[in-house]
């Protein structure tokens, strides 16, 4: 009787064996526990309601039927053959509106290497920076040739000499559209024979020489006032160049 009154204690069918791995596996419960015949309710939810592109109207008549469903708006009544192209959405921010950096080296008046282009190995003076993120440079052209022109910060080195160019005053009109060149027309058939075409060199035009004259006028002026005219005037003239076993990330310009 006494063992009869002791309650055996419910094992349930998924424990952990030793090495704390279970007896079942999660499939194997879900197959045990018939889970997959419980269909979970949802309440009904309501339809959402589509806007309507037809209209009924009233029609008068009487073998017309009252009223026919008319379209909200009208059919485009006209096609294009072709498909116009499309331009493409970007995200890419366009160059116009891109942020102009200036190196901290490079202030207007630094003596500047070019490394790049038909005057490379030239040192040439630093004006200003252009919108479109250009340095405007100048020989002077009268001590090594090199006028007035465009380059990329990248393509420089930029030296401790400097010139104090706070009296410059350079013309309104030197921008980046006053170094664009003019594309030649090409001749039709018709304006002249296909064998006197020559080839067009660039000259440079008459309010280019007097922009020159004016920014080396300048320039020149500010060298003749510093102490070391003379060694700027050389240092300005002699060609940039390097021997064996001369790095320049390991000299101080």
């Amino acid at each position: 009787m006494a063992s009869d009154e002791v309650k055996k204690t419910r094992k349930p069918r998924n424990y952990v064996l030793p090495g704390g791995v279970m007896r079942f596996s999660q499939s194997r419960m879900y197959a045990k526990r018939a889970i997959y015949k419980r269909k979970k309710q949802h309440p009904p939810q309501p339809k959402p309601q589509t806007e309507t592109h037809m209209v009924t109207k009233k029609i008068g008549g009487d073998k017309n039927g009252g009223e026919r469903k008319v379209r909200k708006t009208r059919m485009q009544r006209y096609y294009p053959t072709e498909d116009n192209p499309k331009k493409p959405k970007t995200r890419k921010v366009p160059f116009s509106k891109h942020v102009r950096k200036l190196r901290s080296s490079i202030t207007p008046g630094t003596v500047l290497i070019l490394l790049a282009g038909r005057h490379k190995g030239k040192r040439v003076v630093f004006l200003k920076q252009l919108g479109s993120g250009l340095l405007l440079v100048t020989g002077p052209h009268k001590i090594n040739g090199c006028p007035m022109r465009r380059i990329n910060q990248i393509y420089v080195i930029a030296t401790r000499t400097k010139l104090d160019l706070s009296a410059l005053n350079l013309p309104e009109r030197v921008n980046d559209e006053y170094f664009r060149r003019l594309k030649p027309k090409k001749l039709r058939h018709t304006e002249g024979e296909i064998f006197e075409t020559t080839k067009q060199t660039y000259t440079a035009s008459a309010e280019r020489k007097e922009d020159q004259a004016t920014v080396d006028k300048q320039i020149f002026d500010a060298i003749r006032k510093s102490e070391d005219k003379k060694m700027l005037l050389g240092y300005l003239s002699a060609m940039f160049s390097l021997n064996n076993h001369q790095f320049p990330h390991k000299m101080i310009f």
